[in-house]
């Protein structure tokens, strides 16, 4: 099928397209971390900036006859990190601060929670990505995809610059977090690969 070369042709493939602004992220802390529900909600309230996680699929390089043969390796997955503003409390950057202590704390160099799970014990949680759309019934927009980072933990919470001449603006930290792969569920590019499920990338 030829593709449109009309305006009509382009709108109504592309339609209201993906806005990159309109999005949700939901940070699961781990077991038992005394976090209550109104302070979850304003972590995730308070994200101002994320992405769409990342992956890549590595390339074996394997020489013949003068020429290199490129095969396909192991899967790898980027870091994922996002900005938060900081609230008057500190409670967000509060709560990222003490989820990393709880797996190396500053000064005694232990791990009160040392288990890489999700066990009462664990350091490790599910962080979702949702990618969002505007309709005319769900208020601030309705989930089209969402990444779920599996065995999430944070590996660096930022610092934040101070200045005097720093006016008119609220402070910002980003936290960058490891995790062993993602999934995804909602839309996808074709539903005939909805039954794969290669690295992780759950395709539904």
């Amino acid at each position: 099928m030829p593709l449109p070369s009309s305006i009509d042709g382009f709108l109504g493939k592309i339609k209201q397209g993906v806005k990159p602004n309109m999005f949700e992220v939901e940070i699961q802390f781990p077991q038992n971390y005394k976090v209550a529900n109104d302070d979850i909600q304003l972590t995730n309230l308070l994200c101002k900036s994320t992405n769409l996680p990342g992956s890549n699929l590595g390339v074996i390089e394997v020489p013949f006859r003068g020429r290199t043969v490129k095969i396909a390796g192991d899967r790898t997955f980027d870091n994922w990190s996002a900005t938060f503003f900081n609230d008057k409390d500190f409670k967000v950057r509060g709560f990222f601060e003490e989820w990393s202590q709880f797996i190396n704390t500053h000064e005694k160099n232990t791990a009160p929670r040392f288990i890489p799970e999700f066990s009462d014990s664990g350091y490790m949680a599910t962080v979702k990505v949702h990618q969002l759309e505007k309709n005319a019934t769900e208020p601030g927009g309705s989930i089209i995809r969402t990444y779920s980072l599996m065995h999430a933990f944070p590996t660096s919470v930022s610092s934040i610059d101070l200045a005097y001449d720093s006016n008119d603006q609220i402070e910002e930290f980003t936290v960058e977090f490891q995790m062993s792969y993602w999934e995804t569920s909602g839309n996808t590019a074709g539903n005939a690969a909805a039954s794969a499920n290669n690295g992780g990338a759950t395709l539904a």
